[in-house]
């Protein structure tokens, strides 16, 4: 049974479009509890308050959720404790997901979750993306998640060929957004990339902006 925190993430989840099930309940529980346990012993995510991840970690990364098809192949690129992949993942569960990761232990910790939580069609895999795009799917990605990867330009270099024809890449953003989708409006551009969707919101507990920006690849 879901305690009080994971029944205020159901109510703020609503608010932004989000209907998550009972079961889907249960399993952000057991998410939030494991990672409560690992981060006592090491630093996954930099957060001491459950609350704080509640908000800042699942709630954060299931804002694209209606956005996003419920099926096709999902990149979570440096997917760390598996923000955003894995609530995506828990929303979504008929994505095929994939979460890339450098660290070995936070590669552990990803490969415990997936096994706690028997998420199926799911895999870690080890590496970076800069480094190690032969091992990723052959044939590209619908969507692509970045978080806290890197500077929008980079990640979008990096990202970009790896995305499918019509699909999605999905970067998550501070309160500079509107001015750095000016600075990087023409690697946007040469990517074959298009703004589809900018989502800005104020999580709980916190006073400044925030938005989820969806970036579409051109049909060619």
């Amino acid at each position: 049974m879901y305690k009080d925190e994971i029944r205020v993430l159901r109510e703020k989840a609503l608010e932004y479009g989000i209907a998550l099930s009972e079961d889907q309940l249960g399993l952000f529980q057991t998410y939030l509890d494991e990672l409560w346990a690992w981060n006592r012993r090491m630093n996954l995510t930099g957060l001491s308050h459950r609350e704080r991840m509640v908000f800042e970690l699942f709630l954060d990364s299931l804002v694209p959720a209606p956005h996003i098809a419920e099926k096709g192949r999902l990149l979570d690129v440096g997917s760390g404790a598996g923000f955003p992949g894995i609530p995506l993942k828990i929303c979504k569960p008929q994505l095929n997901a994939h979460l890339l990761e450098a660290s070995g232990k936070k590669v552990s910790f990803l490969k415990q979750v997936v096994r706690l939580l028997s998420l199926e069609k799911t895999e870690v895999i080890r590496g970076r993306i800069e480094r190690d795009p032969g091992i990723l799917h052959p044939d590209g990605y619908h969507l692509i998640t970045a978080r806290a990867l890197a500077p929008m330009g980079q990640s979008i270099m990096w990202c970009a060929p790896l995305l499918r024809s019509g699909g999605f890449l999905v970067s998550f953003m501070g309160g500079r957004f509107e001015d750095e989708l000016k600075e990087n409006r023409q690697v946007i551009r040469d990517h074959g990339l298009t703004i589809h969707k900018k989502i800005s919101y104020i999580l709980p507990g916190k006073a400044t902006e925030r938005a989820t920006i969806i970036l579409e690849k051109k049909v060619f």
